[in-house]
């Protein structure tokens, strides 16, 4: 028998309250909002996907991680699909936002409005200059966003693409959206013939 979680009834919680959760519990916390994700296994896939892809030429001492939280200020712990950071982090969690070179975020139907609106003033704010958003919808093909931080603080998007995207920002980093697309397609193909 499982016992059901029980949650204080709060509206407005702090990552002081984030103590009394499990800890085995996975959850974001976005504008005093707690979120309890609940990723498809497509969704955990992609972003494995992603990580294998920003491995080549990683500068020495980053890393790219999937699923990994950030401590960002009280009101918010957002936990990235993928983020490239510091080495020097891996033995804690929260990451501090300030090791983080690179954020990805994945959009699922949930995480719409989240990704592109209230992380991407978030991330902004705590000073990550680099922020891509993901999004596997399935009426057309995988398409990234690449936004980055303007001089005065907010992001300005660089481009949005279906292609295969080859930049030198933050480092040198191909991301194959076709190849993407292909295997989303095969996962809906595999739902559809069940």
């Amino acid at each position: 028998m499982t016992a059901a979680l029980q949650l204080p009834d709060k509206q407005d919680w702090t990552v002081d309250d984030l103590a009394s959760l499990p800890s085995d519990l996975k959850y974001e916390l976005i504008d005093g909002r707690l979120i309890l994700p609940s990723p498809t296994y497509f969704h955990q896939i992609l972003g494995v996907e992603l990580v294998l892809m920003l491995r080549p030429n990683c500068p020495p001492g980053y890393e790219p991680v999937p699923d990994l939280s950030l401590e960002i200020d009280r009101r918010n712990e957002p936990r990235p699909d993928v983020v490239v950071t510091h080495m020097r982090y891996a033995m804690r969690s929260p990451v501090p936002v300030d090791g983080a070179m690179l954020v990805i975020e994945i959009i699922s139907p949930t995480s719409h409005f989240r990704d592109m609106h209230a992380k991407t003033e978030i991330y902004a704010a705590a000073g990550v200059e680099n922020y891509w958003i993901v999004d596997p919808t399935f009426d057309g093909d995988v398409v990234m966003s690449i936004l980055q931080r303007s001089e005065d603080g907010p992001y300005e998007r660089v481009t949005s693409t279906d292609k295969i995207f080859t930049t030198e920002v933050p480092y040198p980093i191909t991301i194959d959206l076709p190849a993407l697309t292909a295997l989303r397609d095969k996962y809906l193909a595999a739902r559809d013939e069940a």
